[in-house]
């Protein structure tokens, strides 16, 4: 593969510090180590590699830009360096470590009573624990303010019933962030309330989706929850309402500001090898200047994208990231990720719809990515209010 410094026509390289620069280079060897020569036959198969887990835990991947707890602390720019470094390998593995890290361990950490978060997070830091999110359902994706499933109080147990779909890791996951309605203690109407769930508990079902298209190396499931009875201690005591669930995604979107870089940057590097190798008309395809126009357009567009994503690592890091920001990096970089890819695969012909070339996977992976967390719709109301002042998502 060409070196990630072929397609640094910037110098970012001197942005970072040793530091960050180590952690990148311990998840890039990994990926180099252990994606890289598996991933087309895990995508080709459709298998969620769980072989994987415990090394992305020993890694300190999981939860790694939370502290204490057994987590490795780890900036927010450092978070970022190595969700790019796992993306260039795979999505669907990129999305492993945001499920469990960016979703169910922060759910815990930002909206946890103090005994949770001692019991839960250093075990799912390790690996011992896995979590999953349930938020999105078969009919509440982009608005989950019209979620039906419910929570009520029997006694000193919570009842839940409920459907939800997508759901990353939900056939393999220990735990599963269930959010619910249920009555305000005011009587105010209806409050979204987080609820730890044990994934043996009688009621609770996961199914996995099949006949993707998409995030083939990674598992997203239906979970039916029937008359799930929970202690009183499941219910996730702070941040009632949506702004709970919404800080956890807010984590997951920065994160994918990064990863859909590391896809671009991975196909970039992609044909700028087979570009170099493939002749045609007696010389190598990278002599002619289309493909040279092309390789500069998506070199130029991924460094834009990189710099951005790195902009937001270092407001997060100074505690100034506010979340329409994230929804700029989110939307941006997505549809820039996916444009590349394409392009890329392109550049390859023909062979490049078979698994031996990453271009085309990327691009299907990244009609995943720029779904889920906020479509394009979503992000662009976000910043259309912001630059408004006028709410229009209805």
């Amino acid at each position: 593969m060409a070196s990630r410094a072929a397609t640094d026509l910037l110098n970012l390289e001197d942005q970072f510090t040793a530091e960050e620069r180590a952690v990148r280079d311990r998840v890039a060897d990994f990926v180099d180590r252990r994606v890289r020569p598996n991933i087309a036959q895990w995508y080709e198969d459709a298998v969620l590699p769980t072989e994987l887990l415990g090394e992305m835990a020993e890694l300190g991947l999981f939860g790694m830009h939370l502290k204490g707890y057994g987590c490795a602390g780890r900036s927010a720019t450092e978070y970022g360096l190595a969700m790019q470094e796992m993306e260039a390998g795979d999505s669907g593995l990129r999305t492993i470590i945001s499920v469990q890290g960016s979703l169910a361990m922060s759910a815990i950490y930002k909206n946890g009573s103090e005994e949770q978060k001692q019991h839960w997070l250093p075990k799912m830091a390790s690996g011992e624990v896995i979590g999953c999110f349930g938020l999105t359902e078969p009919t509440a994706g982009s608005d989950p303010s019209s979620m039906s499933t419910t929570a009520h109080r029997e006694g000193e147990e919570w009842v839940l019933n409920g459907k939800k779909r997508w759901i990353g890791l939900a056939a393999i996951a220990d735990i599963a962030i269930i959010w619910a309605k249920s009555p305000a203690e005011d009587g105010s109407g209806e409050k979204v309330r987080g609820f730890i769930v044990p994934t043996d508990a009688p009621g609770f079902t996961a199914s996995v989706i099949g006949g993707k298209l998409s995030m083939r190396a990674s598992q997203q499931c239906d979970i039916d929850l029937d008359n799930v009875r929970l202690s009183a201690e499941a219910l996730l005591p702070e941040n009632p309402g949506l702004r709970g669930p919404f800080a956890c995604l807010s984590e997951a979107r920065y994160g994918i500001a990064w990863g859909a870089m590391g896809a671009a940057r991975d196909s970039i590097e992609t044909i700028l090898d087979y570009a170099g190798e493939r002749l045609q008309f007696g010389k190598p395809l990278a002599g002619y200047q289309l493909t040279q126009k092309k390789l500069a357009d998506m070199t130029v567009e991924l460094n834009k994208g990189q710099l951005l994503a790195l902009h937001l690592g270092r407001l997060k890091d100074a505690g100034q990231l506010e979340p329409h920001m994230i929804s700029v990096g989110k939307l941006n970089n997505c549809r820039t990720a996916i444009d590349i890819c394409r392009e890329a695969r392109a550049v390859l012909g023909g062979n490049g719809i078979t698994g031996d070339y990453s271009p085309l996977r990327h691009a299907n992976n990244l009609e995943s990515v720029r779904t889920y967390e906020g479509t394009d719709e979503v992000h662009t109301l976000i910043l259309g209010q912001k630059l408004t002042g006028l709410p229009a998502f209805r």
